[in-house]
């Protein structure tokens, strides 16, 4: 009887296991026992995994990139600006200039006593968009 009740113990054991490695089983069987399935399986993970990285990647650099071309558009004399290099001034001129068949539009920026001839492209903010909005 020590034997019985041993293993109706074993079983009892086994049994209560079974339902915690039993939805791991089934993601992992149907894997290795056809490839047809291991395939899509493999299809829908990677189109998972390639619209997450399009929707917190891609699209937001991409929107940002839009806003910051419209930002540079509207660029005038007078804005204040910074400079990837950090420097903050304000816009004095805007000339088109023509280097070696490339148009190139060039912005003199005023900074105190000096001025900076830079490439619009390379103006990152204009204004000051460090403020702190007024709470409702």
């Amino acid at each position: 009887m020590a034997g019985a009740a041993s293993g109706s113990a074993a079983i009892t054991l086994e049994r209560t296991e079974a339902p915690v490695i039993l939805p791991l089983l089934t993601f992992v069987a149907p894997l290795q026992t056809s490839s047809g399935n291991g395939l899509s399986m493999l299809v829908l993970q990677m189109a998972g995994i390639g619209l997450v990285f399009y929707f917190l990647i891609l699209r937001p650099s991409g929107q940002a990139r839009k806003r910051h071309a419209e930002l540079l558009t509207r660029l005038k004399k007078g804005d204040e600006v910074m400079t990837s290099g950090g420097i903050i001034g304000k816009v004095r001129d805007i000339k088109e200039v023509d280097t070696n068949g490339a148009k190139e539009v060039r912005v003199t920026v005023e900074s105190g006593t000096a001025s900076v001839v830079v490439e619009r492209s390379r103006i990152v903010r204009v204004g000051d968009s460090t403020a702190v909005a007024p709470q409702a």
